[in-house]
């Protein structure tokens, strides 16, 4: 069995805070080296680490994603890809000014905002601009009145925990709804399932689609290309739309003492997320896309007739009726309904890593006498073609020395440190994409020939 204690020592800690939460604080959460937040067990009694691995996201110890949507939503149906479901759609915001500073849609504010104002919470447990340095540009808080809410609604890819947030919370009286990926609310659950005082307090899961976790050097990496060094750095904004440009063209804008540098993301080294740099360990094994153990998951809806407008357009799986109703019945929405086969390629580049590529990690693991999780994907390279195996295993070399790279860099005081080791191996991904790209081409025109040219 793959225990809390597998989980920290392989690296897969992901931070929530969970196992500090269930433990009272005996277990203890920090930043580690690789800038996100890790677990501390040491000199932890065991009754401690197996209640924290009951309510760990990484380890065999607790219950995953098919068990907890099970006893969450009984009477759904499930589909594999997305989990329980009642209902699937793409919207967003007819309000163009709130549809602007929103990083997708819109509608995952509006719906937090809903509870809110409708009195179902009083509070949100969210990812906020960070008052402490010592936690970073960002981290969790309780935010109590929907026009704050909105002010801090744009998306943050940084590492954070809730264990702080969740601790001060507990046990004063409120309800709250809880905002986070997809680990942080299998852990958020299992929380409630272990804490009855949580479990009366946390009312609402809502959910983030996600492609990975990043660490906080991630930022700091792509303000210093753009102009601001670590130690300038103030705030970032991960998702700046441009008019004109297809939704997922974005700049990124770093802003230090001398304002805001907007540079589109796509020209940095790292901001491609298919190369998955200062991606946190964790996040190599986690096989959740659509936020199963939430009560409603929003993500970007990448389907050719939603990513042109640059406005930008949610995709939505809802697993509460009364939040199925709250989204069809407003005139604020501009709504559609998809189905299963089109939920599902919104998001295919995140079932290749979270799905394909986790067969290949499980794999190539084992078959070294590591100890890896029970997840829902065999650990095997079967009927997986050799072109994909290269790019997994590629993404994973660049995602790890990313980490290594631009600690080196800073310490240096020199970014060229961090680009100088990270272009060739972007390069040499790029060189195996392109190499299955030329294959395909090849064999479509050599079945085309055949076609052309009996006997051929």
């Amino acid at each position: 069995m793959h225990t809390i204690e597998d989980v920290v020592a392989r690296g897969m800690c992901v931070g929530c805070g969970a196992c500090s939460v269930r433990t009272d604080g005996r277990v203890s959460v920090t930043i580690g080296r690789r800038r996100s937040f890790e677990a501390d067990l040491d000199g932890v009694v065991d009754a401690d680490l197996r209640a924290a691995g009951r309510v760990c996201p990484f380890s065999d110890e607790s219950r995953n994603e098919d068990a907890i949507g099970t006893a969450a939503f009984p009477e759904l149906p499930h589909d594999p890809r997305v989990g329980r479901y009642s209902g699937l759609f793409a919207g967003r915001l007819r309000d163009g000014d709130r549809l602007l500073g929103s990083s997708s849609g819109g509608l995952t504010s509006w719906v937090a905002e809903q509870l809110l104002e409708r009195g179902d919470v009083d509070g949100i447990l969210h990812v906020v601009s960070s008052d402490d340095p010592a936690k970073g540009l960002f981290a969790y808080r309780a935010t109590f009145d929907a026009a704050e809410y909105r002010a801090q609604r744009k998306s943050m890819y940084y590492a954070t925990t809730f264990a702080d947030a969740l601790a001060s919370v507990r046990g004063d009286g409120r309800r709250y709804a809880v905002l986070g990926v997809p680990c942080f609310l299998r852990a958020a659950r299992l929380l409630a399932e272990e804490d009855a005082q949580l479990g009366s307090q946390l009312a609402f899961f809502l959910g983030l689609v996600c492609g990975h976790l990043k660490s906080q050097a991630f930022a700091e990496s792509l303000a210093w290309q753009a102009g601001v060094p670590p130690q300038d750095l103030e705030t970032v904004d991960f998702r700046v739309k441009v008019p004109g440009r297809s939704s997922s063209r974005y700049d990124f804008g770093a802003v230090g003492p001398d304002g805001e540098h907007d540079v589109p993301t796509a020209s940095l080294v790292g901001g491609s997320w298919g190369h998955a740099m200062f991606q946190i360990g964790a996040c190599d094994f986690c096989d959740d896309i659509f936020a199963e153990t939430a009560d409603i998951a929003f993500g970007d809806a990448w389907l050719p007739r939603y990513k042109e407008d640059w406005r930008g357009t949610n995709v939505i799986v809802s697993r509460r009726p009364e939040l199925d109703a709250l989204l069809r019945e407003s005139d604020e929405l501009v709504l559609d309904e998809l189905d299963l086969d089109e939920v599902a390629a919104t998001q295919a580049g995140n079932f290749r890593h979270r799905r394909i590529g986790l067969r290949v990690r499980l794999h190539d693991d084992a078959a070294k006498g590591l100890s890896v999780p029970a997840k829902r994907v065999p650990p095997t390279l079967d009927g997986i073609d050799s072109k994909r195996v290269r790019l997994v295993r590629q993404r994973r070399l660049i995602s790890r020395t990313s980490h290594d790279a631009f600690a080196e860099a800073r310490a240096a005081g020199d970014l060229h440190v961090f680009l100088d080791r990270m272009r060739p191996l972007v390069e040499a991904y790029t060189r195996i994409d392109r190499g299955g790209l030329a294959q395909r081409f090849a064999s479509r025109l050599r079945r085309r020939i055949r076609r052309l040219v009996p006997g051929r």
